[in-house]
């Protein structure tokens, strides 16, 4: 039979799991890098942080952060990690997952964008205006550019398709040091003159134009070609069973459709809609 001190202790045990789980229940809690701008930062400068905000808000909840970089293991330390002796999840939601990513349950995608030619002006490339122009280049012209060429990047095969190969700088997608962000390093290295051209990810060209005084890069989207796609939808990303909380971020995402282009916009990621028509324009 248990005592009274026994049931106490049980009942104080009760009520401090009740208490975690109310907690639990009161938290937007998302799993995300703590440096990797233009998307996630521990400040909160990143969009996918004011898009958190945004829907934390909606929810009247608060939002809570686990932060762990986002590179090989990141989904299993954050989204399918639980907390010490606990049954609780660390974090519920990622907020940028390519539509269909095999490892979570994806949403709807809420926007959809394309790689993009960045260069910086007044470097002796302002008469660039498409990828196009590239192809055209002279031969005397061609020898001197070089254009950052990333592993596993349609980037890579568009620069192998138009017999620009030779003029690539081998750079890492990803690196093993955390501090190091892709976007960061390629904003060092354009500025310095080491290289004169990147085509990267879009929400990446769009950081380099809006981290800078305006005016100082252009940004000039791709378009996808054949054997060579560019443009892809992201979602978010649940844990596979989560079929509520995944229905719950589609009825945000429909809901805050507006707010999350004015974000976007702001942050300078070329869109596509649906059918892979430019929403935006090239940066003049």
């Amino acid at each position: 039979m248990m005592t009274k001190t026994g049931l106490i202790s049980a009942g104080f045990a009760w009520l401090l799991t009740a208490v975690a789980a109310q907690a639990a229940g009161d938290a937007f809690k998302v799993c995300a890098d703590p440096n990797n701008p233009p998307y996630s930062d521990q400040k909160g400068g990143g969009f996918e942080n004011k898009i958190a905000e945004l829907f934390a808000k909606e929810l009247d909840k608060k939002l809570v952060y686990t932060w762990f970089p986002q590179r090989m293991g990141f989904i299993r330390n954050t989204l399918k990690a639980k907390e010490p002796d606990s049954e609780e999840y660390k974090c519920d939601v990622v907020m940028g997952l390519p539509a269909g990513y095999d490892q979570a349950a994806t949403t709807k995608p809420y926007y959809r964008s394309t790689y993009a030619l960045v260069y910086v002006r007044k470097k002796g490339w302002d008469d660039i205006h498409s990828a196009a122009h590239l192809d055209a280049l002279s031969p005397d012209r061609k020898a001197k550019l070089r254009i950052a060429m990333f592993d596993g990047s349609p980037a890579t095969t568009w620069l192998l398709k138009h017999k620009l190969v030779e003029q690539g700088v081998p750079y890492q997608s990803m690196t093993a040091d955390a501090t190091i962000n892709t976007a960061q390093t390629l904003e060092k290295e354009l500025l310095a003159g080491k290289i004169d051209m990147a085509i990267v990810w879009g929400p990446m060209a769009g950081y380099l134009v809006h981290h800078n005084k305006p005016g100082t890069f252009a940004m000039i989207p791709m378009q996808s070609e054949e054997g060579v796609r560019f443009d892809f939808p992201m979602s978010m990303g649940v844990r596979i069973p989560d079929k509520a909380r995944k229905e719950q971020l589609e009825a945000l995402i429909d809901k805050k459709a507006a707010d999350i282009e004015v974000l976007l916009k702001k942050y300078h990621v070329p869109l596509l809609d649906k059918d892979g028509k430019l929403l935006t324009p090239a940066e003049e």
